[in-house]
């Protein structure tokens, strides 16, 4: 389930984007949800998706950094009970990914302009008939909002996209474990909880 604003704006600082490990049981969608209305943080996108164990989901949050602090973001949300792990990725060398699916008005006449097109973005025509087809892409965001410009012109019928997922570069991976010293303490997942138990990480 996707969470998005995709509305024209001011220029404005980057987003930041958190990833988050959550339990997969019912209704943490929702506390999740409720914790961004009572905080009024400004949210961009909120994707949530399975990840290789069946007991967790994996949520990609979208932080408008001209008006959330991601930080109090990331620390409000690593409180709630259901939340495993929570990272900021924002300045960590990362792939990141939107799709979109895109129902664009078509002709005997412009339809092998939109192939051209699609070709060029590495896009593939999922759909077509006599008036329209649907166009689907993946890429960074700047990709998809490059595409989806070029596109207006001849008519965009429906747009749906899914939101920012995100995984950071290289051998590490994101699993949600606790982080253990060498004297064997576990400690917090979040900055500034170090020496704590997950427990205590949690209190305040």
């Amino acid at each position: 389930m996707t969470l998005i604003d995709h509305s024209n704006g001011n220029a404005k600082k980057a987003p930041h984007i958190l990833m988050a490990l959550v339990e997969n049981k019912p209704g943490v969608l929702t506390r999740v949800a409720s914790l961004f209305r009572r905080r009024g943080f400004n949210i961009e996108s909120l994707t949530v998706g399975h990840t290789d164990n069946p007991d967790i989901s994996r949520m990609t949050i979208v932080v408008d950094a001209s008006k959330t602090n991601a930080t109090m973001v990331a620390n409000n949300l690593f409180k709630l009970v259901n939340v495993i792990d929570v990272q900021d990725v924002s300045h960590e060398p990362a792939v990141t990914r939107d799709l979109a699916l895109i129902k664009v008005k078509s002709t005997a006449q412009t339809l092998f302009e939109l192939n051209q097109m699609v070709d060029i973005y590495r896009a593939k025509v999922v759909d077509i008939c006599a008036e329209s087809v649907i166009v689907e892409v993946t890429g960074p965001e700047s990709k998809i909002d490059s595409m989806v410009g070029m596109l207006e012109p001849y008519g965009i019928l429906e747009m749906v996209r899914t939101g920012l997922v995100a995984m950071v570069r290289g051998s590490g991976y994101f699993s949600g474990l606790p982080q253990v010293e060498e004297n064997g303490d576990t400690v917090g997942l979040m900055p500034g909880t170090e020496g704590q138990t997950i427990e205590d990480a949690r209190v305040g």
